[in-house]
């Protein structure tokens, strides 16, 4: 997957994640979650772009350990939200789904720019 390729992903990641946050029932708890969440998601494309431009080696393997976990800790919110039971499930799982893809990607980019594969 090219950087572009993966900017769109990511970028297409944080939209899902903004229209799935806004769906989710009013309440106190389930508003803490989405913000939670929507900080998360919307986090691993600016992150990647980020990590685009780095100045220097450390600095993008820095980045990408961001994205890394940026993207596991939207999966724990979208598990949590699915062991809560306020979500949609077929979204929710499409969005389970692609988080922990984007974590596999990362990690594995990482084990790679930093030579440890």
């Amino acid at each position: 997957m090219t950087p572009e390729e993966m900017k769109r992903r990511t970028k297409a990641f944080a939209v899902r994640i903004l229209r799935f946050a806004d769906r989710l029932p009013e309440g106190r708890s389930s508003n803490i979650l989405a913000r939670q969440l929507v900080r998360a998601g919307t986090s691993v494309g600016s992150n990647y772009r980020a990590a685009c431009v780095a100045r220097s080696k450390r600095e993008f393997n820095s980045k990408l350990q961001t994205c890394l976990e940026e993207a596991d800790e939207s999966a724990y919110w979208l598990e949590l939200l699915e062991n809560w039971g306020v979500s949609n499930g077929a979204d929710r799982d499409g969005l389970l789904s692609e988080a922990k893809e984007l974590t596999a990607i990362f990690m594995s980019s990482l084990k790679t720019s930093r030579g440890s594969r």
